[in-house]
This record gives C-alpha cells, sequence and structure tokens, in this order.
C-alpha cells in the first residue's frame, strides 16, 4: 500500500508536475539550455503517461498532464525565443546542464525499454473479452515488467490484471477502500472467453478485505479451461465466493457466464486476472486481434 501510495502520489504525480513547472518558470540564458529541460520534462511525462497506474487518481488526468506538458512548452518557448542557441555556461550552468542530461537519458532509456511491451513477436491465442458492459482498464498487462509485473514469471509472463472506471475514470469509491462493493469491477459476471472445455475449478474460498491476501491459494476460486482446438489452458481467477458456475467436464460456448469477479486468493484487491498457458509457459493474449497492455481501455 506505502509503496502504490508513493508511486501514485511522488512519482505520476508531484514528479512531472515539478519539471513541468520548471520548464515554465525557471530562467534560461540559452536555447540550448531550454532545450535540455523541455526534452527532459517531455520524456518524464512520457514515461509517467505510458506507465502509471491512472485508474487510481483518473484515467482521464494523464490527458490533463499532456495539456499542462504543451502549456509548459509553449509558455516557456515565448519567454526564450529571442535568446541565442548557445553562450559559454558558467560552473553552476554546468552542473545544471548535466543533472538534465543524466535524467534526459535514464528516462529516454526507460521509454524506450516501455514501448517494447506493446507487442510481442510469440504466437497469441487470440480471445473473447471476458467482461461485457462497461468500461475496463488494464492494470498490469504487456510485453515488460514496467507495464505487467507478471512479465516477470515464465508461466504467467503475459498474464492481465483488469479493473472496471466508473464515470470518473476511477476504479474504486476512495483510494483504497476496504468494503468490497466499492470497487467498481466486484461482482461483475464473468463470460467464457472461447468455445472449450472446463479442466478445472473452485469456487468455495472466502472473498477478502483489501489487502489481505490468501498466498496458500494463489488463484482463489477460479476456473482453468481449453479452447477448442488448441492445448493452451486459459485461468481465470480471484472470482468471487460460490459464484463459479461451471465444473470439470462441462462444455461452455463463448460468451457463457461462468462466474463473477471477487476478491479471493493472492490478490490485493477485486480484479479480474488471465493467462494462458502452455506447459507452464505463459504465451500472448489477444481479444479480436488486439494485444491489450497497461492503460489499455475495452468499452
Amino acid at each position: 500500500m506505502l509503496s502504490a501510495l508513493f508511486q501514485i502520489v511522488f512519482i505520476q504525480t508531484i514528479l512531472p508536475l515539478c519539471f513541468i513547472l520548471m520548464l515554465w518558470k525557471e530562467k534560461n540564458n540559452s536555447k540550448l539550455e531550454w532545450l535540455l529541460k523541455m526534452l527532459t520534462t517531455v520524456a518524464i511525462v512520457a514515461w509517467v503517461f505510458q506507465t502509471g497506474r491512472w485508474d487510481w487518481i483518473s484515467y482521464y488526468l494523464r490527458y490533463i498532464l499532456l495539456l499542462l506538458l504543451l502549456l509548459g512548452i509553449y509558455f516557456s518557448w515565448k519567454k526564450i525565443k529571442q535568446l541565442p542557441f548557445y553562450i559559454k555556461f558558467t560552473r553552476k550552468q554546468i552542473i545544471n546542464t548535466g543533472i538534465y542530461a543524466f535524467l534526459l537519458i535514464v528516462f529516454g532509456i526507460y521509454n524506450g525499454v516501455a514501448i517494447t511491451g506493446y507487442s510481442t513477436n510469440q504466437q497469441a491465442i487470440d480471445l473473447n473479452f471476458p467482461l461485457q458492459n462497461g468500461t475496463y482498464y488494464v492494470a498490469h498487462g504487456g510485453n515488460h515488467t514496467q507495464l505487467n509485473y507478471h512479465n516477470a514469471y515464465e508461466s504467467q509472463q503475459f498474464a492481465l490484471d483488469v479493473v472496471k472506471l466508473n464515470n470518473f475514470g476511477i476504479r474504486t469509491a476512495g483510494f483504497y477502500p476496504k468494503e468490497l462493493d466499492k470497487y467498481a469491477i466486484y461482482g461483475e459476471t464473468l463470460y467464457s472467453p472461447c468455445d472449450g472445455e472446463i479442466i478445472e475449478s473452485r469456487g468455495n474460498l472466502p472473498d477478502l478485505t483489501p489487502s489481505e491476501m490468501d498466498v496458500e491459494n494463489p488463484e482463489g476460486n477460479y476456473v482453468a479451461l481449453t479452447c477448442d482446438g488448441s492445448d493452451v489452458v486459459i485461468y481465470i481467477a480471484h472470482m468471487q465466493q460460490d459464484s463459479v458456475i461451471v465444473m470439470e467436464g462441462d462444455r461452455v460456448e463463448a460468451l457463457d457466464p461462468i462466474g463473477r469477479v471477487g476478491n479471493s486468493g493472492n490478490t490485493s484487491e477485486p480484479h479480474l486476472h488471465i493467462h494462458a498457458e502452455k506447459d507452464s509457459v505463459g504465451i500472448p493474449i489477444t481479444f479480436n486481434n488486439e494485444f491489450l497492455v497497461r492503460n489499455s481501455l475495452v468499452r
């Protein structure tokens, strides 16, 4: 909880806003000095824009951040457009420039690495999205740990965690409430992602109060199925207690109801967890041929 609070409040909000404000207000002595500050600020905002968890404070605020960046660039340019491109730096300016150059390299690398997580060359299994009637947000998804912490674990490397957004673009009423019904996705009906056969299911474990976790039963209540014509196993986890309505051996068709979103197992809050495995190795999932990553929306 504390790490999430630090990430959302400081890294995702205060850090980019401070750099935009410095770009806007700080005095510059040359266009080169301004250019370096501007590029660094753009790199920081771009990284936060693509890797931040915007469902915690509102998905739509990420676009407000872009607007503030554009305003900062515009008004700071108006202040420096008559300056020479380069003048000899003082010692203080050299140090300041070195710091900005270092940050530009670091966040440039961060952005480049994050972008690699937007696609994969591996063969994906295409599924139907297992939720209906809402705006759903991918909290973890993609082909790199900057976008998807599951990517560090081979069997779940392409797993997705999905939440539902309310009208304000937030996943819940409050920052991190204890009440499960304050999470927009809690109790949502889950549907079979394909025609296939149920090979495992469990539905008797209790829903937990955030941030309690059941590490002994990481999947919680779950369904595992194989799609027709494939030996890939699809896992849908953390389902609501007593909501699972399928069992081993059942046949299902795509978009048949199978249960509801809950908060059972090794989970920090209600969400849909879905991943695909073949021989205990995670494989990519697409929905209607789209590879979803963090900050993707499904409506």
